[in-house]
């Protein structure tokens, strides 16, 4: 089995003496994990940080096999991030929630776009949190999960959407929800709209809606807690004041 394609470094860990395995989220193929000869080595170790983008050759004698990979860097890779540890963190989460939701091997196109705007996103320090928290709910619906966010599950009205039922995934109104408030999530309005700014709040009640169906929905059923790396940046943002 042979192919080549466009793709992301989620993950890379070393495996034996000079050689390492590693994670790639492809445009056409999916996530794969795969051994790259040199991996460990000082010259491959930077083109292996999560979020550097590469051209991957991948090839295994057998379909279910672990296989062998060529990795050619494309660009700068998130070295440009290198003097934004915030924006790293950011990086570090988005990567570690993909390659622990998404099924290997099989292909999902919208993740590796969404994942590329992502990285395009977090050179600008006022939207890519906002734009962190739109991937998650992205993931989300890729992965078959998505929030109805577009009426209010009681009313059916689309207006005046303030919190979402953490059962179904569904938006309320503020009015229909009222008596049940606590009990529902707060529905951040920037995620209403593509346009939709951040308000006081609003980063930290999206991060808490996206991680909540993340947990229960996706890595719960894997028997996984949310990677550590998505609780590191939430740190993070709270020592920084974003939240």
């Amino acid at each position: 089995m042979e192919f080549e394609d466009d793709g992301f470094v989620l993950s890379a860990r070393s495996h034996g003496e000079s050689g390492a395995i590693v994670e790639v989220l492809t445009a056409r193929h999916g996530k794969w994990a795969a051994h790259v000869a040199g991996g460990a080595s000082r010259r491959m170790k930077p083109f292996l940080q999560a979020g550097a983008r590469v051209q991957m050759r991948y090839r295994a004698r057998v379909a279910d096999q672990l296989g062998s990979a060529s990795l050619e860097p494309v660009g700068e890779g998130p070295s440009a991030l290198f003097d934004d540890p915030l924006a790293l963190a950011g990086l570090a989460s988005a990567a570690a929630v993909v390659a622990g939701a998404l099924p290997e091997r099989e292909p999902h196109p919208g993740a590796f776009l969404a994942f590329e705007s992502l990285i395009g996103a977090l050179a600008h320090d006022d939207i890519w949190p906002a734009v962190l928290v739109r991937f998650e709910a992205g993931l989300l619906d890729e992965l078959g999960f998505g929030l109805d966010l577009a009426r209010c599950a009681v009313t059916g009205a689309a207006e005046d959407l303030v919190w979402v039922s953490p059962r179904s995934g569904r938006a309320v109104s503020a009015a229909a929800g009222e008596a049940y408030r606590d009990r529902l999530l707060p529905l951040p309005a920037f995620l209403l709209s593509a346009q939709g700014r951040m308000g006081p709040g609003d980063l930290a009640a999206g991060l808490a809606l996206t991680g909540r169906f993340l947990q229960d929905f996706v890595f719960a059923a894997l028997n996984r807690p949310l990677p550590p790396a998505r609780l590191w940046l939430i740190d993070r943002l709270s020592a920084a004041g974003r939240l």
